[in-house]
């Protein structure tokens, strides 16, 4: 692996999940198996406050099942909604319980890997979406707490087809959220075939 992929370090994610969420696009998301690499560019994500948004689990106070995102930044969370799994990242300091949700990857490497476990050969459909991505990579509640600055199961590199290029970033309302639904915290690659939901929305 060397340097060319190596994990971003902790102080990425120590910070506000706004920002996180914009500058995890264009990122590599890596996940390592008995079945080797899988993964591809971040394309899509959603940011989650500790504070005034009814839409974040930490909203409910610690419990069980969201005590990863009360943890320190840089861990996976990971949680089920109707039998199905999603991957966030702990942003912040620990103790309060902010994350980013990731959405969709443009697949880049495995991808014939990650089309077996979706059971689909359509390109577009293997990781567009926060559950179609953890079924084509695998991830469960098995990873959630995984410490993603170690490089050994899951973390995010740099990407090296993308450092140093400006990209075009957008914003929207998130989507699927049953509360706090107008707020823009939804960020996207414009233009980019492997985002899902609407994609027209105003610019950053």
């Amino acid at each position: 692996m060397g340097n060319l992929l190596a994990p971003l370090p902790r102080e990425f994610y120590d910070r506000d999940p706004v920002a996180v969420a914009r500058d995890l696009l264009g990122k590599r998301l890596i996940c390592c198996g008995n079945a080797g690499l899988c993964g591809g560019r971040i394309v899509e994500t959603e940011a989650y406050l500790a504070e005034r948004d009814s839409a974040c689990h930490a909203s409910r106070g610690k419990n069980r099942k969201n005590a990863t995102m009360f943890g320190p930044p840089g861990h996976a969370y990971v949680y089920v909604i109707h039998a199905r799994h999603c991957l966030n990242f702990v942003t912040e300091p620990a103790g309060r319980g902010s994350a980013v949700l990731l959405r969709a990857i443009e697949p880049l490497v495995g991808i014939d890997v990650m089309q077996q476990r979706r059971g689909t050969e359509a390109l577009l459909d293997v990781a567009r979406g926060p559950a179609r991505l953890c079924e084509a990579l695998n991830i469960d509640r098995r990873h959630d707490g995984l410490d993603l600055t170690l490089g050994r199961e899951l973390w995010i590199a740099e990407d090296p087809e993308t450092i140093g290029m400006p990209l075009s970033i957008a914003r929207s309302p998130r989507i699927g959220v049953t509360s706090a639904h107008r707020r823009l915290l939804r960020f996207f690659l414009a233009g980019n075939r492997y985002v899902s939901g609407r994609k027209l929305i105003a610019r950053r």
